[in-house]
């Protein structure tokens, strides 16, 4: 049986931090992180798709968590083909994503970031979450077979935005194509009454990883503000409609990492604890 991960996207996000979930003494930047680390194995950087990592954040990270406490990092907006404003560009570099020179350079600035954290045996995953237009055919396979390929040698998770590659008769391709290039599909937890709903799938397509994003399932997804599409407190019967599939992607994969996006004041945190429980463990014992 593989090892189940349960956290949240963020430990710094500024609803979490005001909600009061942080004791009084731990809501400094290292005491938040120790904090959370002593509830949770698992947390997804969310930080690095607004702005590249720094190695010394990374550093930081590894000195103030435990051994087998993991971070998933989110790709740079510029890697995934997401608009990125210039002021978050390395000095001298336009965000121009097409320039490869400029993509050249941010790659490898993104891996120093990372480095540490690979160093340290604490990269769980680096998760490339595709943008709505890159749907599934010839152009968006290619492109996301160049990130692959760049990103070679490191845990790589996929999570696509539109519901093309996952539908029914694209399935299955979409299944081969992560398998054969050694990368975890991202299975997905959110409304499905909208034209951009990602059908509930979660296939393994590596043996050592299998990721699944709780987003919430609010009606106002890709629109409106962020609180408006995350705002959604997940109840007990949600939660337990997945717990037999987290165990079955657990008796395939070496690990499953289980992350609630639903950042709206403590509402991931509590559903982590919950989902926990209902797996049978505490958050920390995995």
């Amino acid at each position: 049986m593989g090892d189940l991960l349960v956290g949240t996207c963020s430990w710094t996000d500024r609803a979490l931090v005001g909600s009061g979930w942080y004791p009084p003494g731990r809501r400094d930047a290292e005491g938040r992180l120790r904090y959370y680390a002593e509830r949770f194995r698992v947390v997804e950087v969310d930080a690095s798709y607004y702005a590249l990592p720094s190695a010394r954040n990374s550093r930081l990270w590894v000195q103030r968590t435990p051994d087998g406490f993991v971070f998933d990092v989110k790709a740079f907006s510029l890697l995934t083909g997401h608009p990125t404003r210039g002021a978050v560009m390395p000095p001298g570099l336009p965000p121009d994503g097409r320039d490869p020179r400029v993509r050249d350079e941010v790659w490898e600035r993104f891996a120093e970031g990372i480095a540490p954290l690979r160093d340290g045996g604490r990269l769980g995953a680096v998760l490339f979450q595709f943008p709505p237009w890159v749907r599934a055919g010839a152009r968006g396979e290619d492109f996301v077979e160049e990130c692959v390929r760049r990103a070679r040698g490191w845990p790589v998770a996929v999570e696509f935005r539109h519901p093309s590659w996952w539908e029914e008769g694209r399935a299955d391709r979409t299944s081969r194509m992560l398998t054969r290039w050694g990368v975890a599909a991202v299975g997905i937890d959110m409304a499905q009454t909208l034209p951009s709903s990602i059908p509930p799938v979660a296939p393994v397509t590596s043996s050592r990883l299998s990721v699944v994003r709780f987003h919430g399932r609010s009606t106002a997804w890709g629109r409106g503000s962020k609180e408006d599409r995350f705002r959604h407190r997940y109840q007990e019967d949600e939660l337990a409609g997945w717990v037999p599939r987290l165990r079955d992607l657990a008796g395939r994969a070496d690990q499953v990492h289980v992350l609630f996006n639903n950042c709206c004041g403590d509402a991931a945190v509590r559903a982590a604890e919950d989902m926990a429980r209902l797996l049978g463990r505490t958050p920390v014992d995995g």
